[in-house]
């Protein structure tokens, strides 16, 4: 068959099974889990595999998740598909759940635009026809959330790292793989896709300010006031935000989580979280030490103490224009025009998949059909069936552009490519960033 028979039969699979792909997006939409405790979710993906397409997992491929594989059996380049399993909290929104997890990071589209790709793919016989690997993976613990829950999962021996990618890559779940793809959901006003995105990474900061308690009404002298550390350290960042670059977009965005015990004793134990966020690696250690030396600097001033836990972040999303260029012509090949797509888009946020794009070749697209902000009591799905089936459909013509004709393209794009870290230097720098700093 020809590569247009092929993507033809692609998306007349994802059409003719629209309503099952559409209803698990709605399902795990109506039960969010947080990171690395996605069981139920994950036990969803993973009978929507064997019953819809007849495929195994293997589960718990970091603490939760699973992965699918097909065409094991060939010798071409292998392409991961992602999804991601957890929600996020967002108490106020109207479909948030008793604890205020929410689906409005929109990873239930992703989920299903997964196995949307995958139904193209295999129930419409197209993946025999290629010339290559094919894994479909959902991942844990996107979300840098429910930090202490994580912390307690890592001295159990259950994780070592927060971010479930990271989890993925230092057990090896990448080792196999040659070149990846998701997408994310995003209001895209009046247009269709956002292509090529680019964001911050960032090192993950748990502060201890340690003073010395004391009655805050009759002597409060012979106290060390830990609150007052914390401001003055707030204060001090303030004060570096001109030393920072524009182009790397440096964000520091603390958060007070203990002020102290009682009113009436000086604070003696103060806690602060935070991430030092921004454009390049370059820029994200230099204004974490800036941000260190502002902090440590505010425990100095008062006498108190200062406990700085560094954990390992995400690294910022890298674009690749290889195969921003294969999505580019599927996009057109579905219809879409210029008129349509945004190219290139600037987001301080950030995206754990930003750090397997420092290792191999990715993709990573945000589709429309929602609207409102993620992460917001504004989010909603208003384009059910273009949100599920739009990104379903470019992924899996991407894969069989990719892996068609003995892998013509995908192996070009391989043989051009060059990581900016391999998995050992990636690992070591995830370990520099793991310490615990006293002053």
């Amino acid at each position: 068959m020809t590569r247009e028979e092929l993507k033809e039969r692609v998306i007349k699979a994802i059409e003719e099974n629209k309503d099952s792909i559409i209803e698990v997006g709605r399902k795990i939409y109506h039960n969010p889990e947080f990171g690395y405790k996605e069981f139920e979710t994950t036990k969803t993906v993973r009978e929507f595999f064997k019953n819809e397409l007849g495929l195994e997992t293997e589960d718990k491929i970091a603490y939760t998740g699973c992965r699918a594989r097909v065409n094991e059996e060939k010798e071409g380049p292998k392409v991961a598909v992602l999804g991601e399993l957890d929600g996020i909290s967002c108490k106020d929104h109207c479909d948030a759940n008793s604890i205020g997890a929410s689906h409005t990071c929109g990873h239930n589209v992703q989920i299903a635009g997964m196995l949307g790709a995958a139904v193209g793919l295999i129930k419409s016989g197209v993946y025999k026809e290629l010339d290559g690997k094919i894994d479909f993976i959902a991942t844990p613990a996107e979300e840098f959330v429910e930090l202490a829950y994580r912390n307690q999962l890592r001295k159990d021996g259950y994780i070592k790292y927060f971010g479930g990618k990271q989890e993925l890559i230092r057990k090896g779940a990448f080792d196999d793989v040659d070149m990846a793809m998701m997408f994310h959901v995003l209001d895209t006003g009046d247009k269709k896709v956002l292509t090529a995105p680019e964001s911050n990474g960032f090192i993950g900061k748990e502060v201890k300010f340690i003073g010395k308690e004391a009655h805050a009404g009759s002597a409060p002298y012979e106290g060390i006031n830990a609150l007052n550390a914390a401001m003055l350290a707030i204060n001090n960042v303030h004060a570096q935000r001109e030393t920072f670059k524009e182009a790397d977009r440096v964000r520091f965005h603390p958060i007070i989580t203990k002020g102290g015990d009682i009113v009436n004793v000086v604070p003696a134990d103060v806690r602060m979280e935070s991430y030092v966020r921004a454009r390049t690696i370059e820029s994200m250690i230099d204004a974490n030490m800036k941000v260190n030396r502002a902090l440590m600097a505010g425990a100095m001033a008062v006498g108190a103490e200062i406990e700085i836990t560094e954990i390992p972040g995400y690294l910022p999303i890298l674009k690749h224009d290889s195969m921003e260029k294969v999505l580019r012509g599927n996009l057109e090949y579905m219809g879409l025009t210029s008129e349509d797509i945004i190219e290139g888009g600037d987001f301080t946020g950030s995206f754990d998949f930003g750090d397997v794009s420092h290792i191999m070749p990715t993709l990573h697209p945000m589709f429309g059909g929602v609207k409102g902000a993620l992460h917001t009591r504004e989010y909603q799905i208003v384009d059910e069936e273009y949100a599920y089936l739009a990104p379903a459909k470019a992924m899996a013509l991407t894969v069989v552009d990719l892996l068609f004709d003995n892998a013509e393209k995908g192996k070009e794009i391989l043989k051009n490519f060059i990581p900016i870290m391999t998995k050992e230097e990636y690992l070591k720098f995830m370990d520099s960033n793991d310490k615990v700093i006293k002053a």
